[in-house]
């Protein structure tokens, strides 16, 4: 009988605990297109989109994600996801040509500062509005 009653209580606070996560795809907020707007006036490869779809948990959004259209470009995968705080990006894109590139872009007191990495020449990178300020490659 412990045991029922211990199942059935794990039931009904693991349902109580439930949060439904629905998606919609729509046009980018202001905030989002003036995040993309900053990044893209320093980092061009940050392309520019105003199609993005949202995450939504009780109607606050947790994530974001832009999708692309590859076709004619140069990249087999482009992905870039906008944080709920429109203050930082996650991107990643890999081609032939670049291999895997990854990292993120953050706005910081005005300044817009991006970390990459790159698994094909094994670098990391830190730039500051558009300027690399470090620069390691990796063994």
């Amino acid at each position: 009988m412990k045991k029922y009653i211990l199942l059935l209580s794990i039931i009904f606070t693991s349902v109580s605990f439930a949060q439904t996560v629905t998606s919609k795809k729509e046009d980018v907020t202001v905030e989002q297109y003036e995040l993309l707007k900053k990044v893209n006036q320093y980092y061009p490869d940050i392309t520019l989109n105003k199609s993005i779809t949202n995450f939504y948990v009780d109607g606050k959004i947790i994530d974001s994600q832009q999708e692309f259209d590859l076709t004619g470009t140069k990249f087999t995968s482009y992905k870039l996801g906008i944080e709920p705080d429109n203050k930082k990006l996650l991107f990643e894109y890999v081609s032939d040509e670049t291999g895997k590139i990854y990292g993120d872009v953050s706005l910081f007191k005005g300044n817009v500062l991006r970390t990459t990495f790159n698994d094909k020449t094994n670098q990391i990178e830190v730039s500051l509005n558009g300027k690399s300020v470090y620069l390691k490659k990796l063994k």
